[in-house]
């Protein structure tokens, strides 16, 4: 194992925590955006994003094996951002530019107070990983001083 695998560790989940309050933060400012993409020749509402993390090397046999070798894990990685396939709001607002022949707005599936939740998730997350990273470093400035 070496030294500064904590290190690894930590930076690649404060790597991965960054990116999904990214992600978060594009489906919040979206959540009213009735024009996101073309198909078909008519406009669709803004679909929102969700962020796939997985370990680096996923598996147990792999885990086992780091487990007998007296290693650490690697981190994780994001592996994909995926849209949500829940239904579009429909809104009645006959006045709006895209509103239908009966008055109603297709609206993105964003509902900001589950992103408000999911960016308090990420938040804590990437606050604990920083946590830990000081430790790290602390621990290795401590071993230091005792080599003095």
């Amino acid at each position: 194992m070496k030294l500064t695998n904590g290190f690894d560790i930590s930076s690649s989940a404060l790597t991965a925590q960054r990116f999904r309050m990214d992600v978060i933060s594009s489906n919040i400012a979206n959540a009213d955006s009735t024009r996101a993409r073309m198909v078909d020749g008519k406009w669709t509402p803004y679909q929102r994003k969700l962020v796939t993390v997985e370990p680096k090397h996923a598996g147990f046999e792999q885990a086992l094996q780091n487990a007998q070798a007296g290693t650490a894990g690697e981190g994780v990685q994001v592996t994909r951002v995926i849209e949500d396939t829940s239904p579009f709001k429909q809104v009645y607002n006959p006045t709006h530019p895209d509103s239908d022949e009966n008055g109603f707005v297709m609206m993105p599936n964003v509902d900001v107070l589950k992103e408000m939740v999911d960016m308090i998730s990420a938040t804590r997350s990437y606050e604990a990983n920083v946590t830990a990273l000081n430790a790290s470093k602390s621990l290795i400035s401590k071993a230091l001083e005792i080599g003095r």
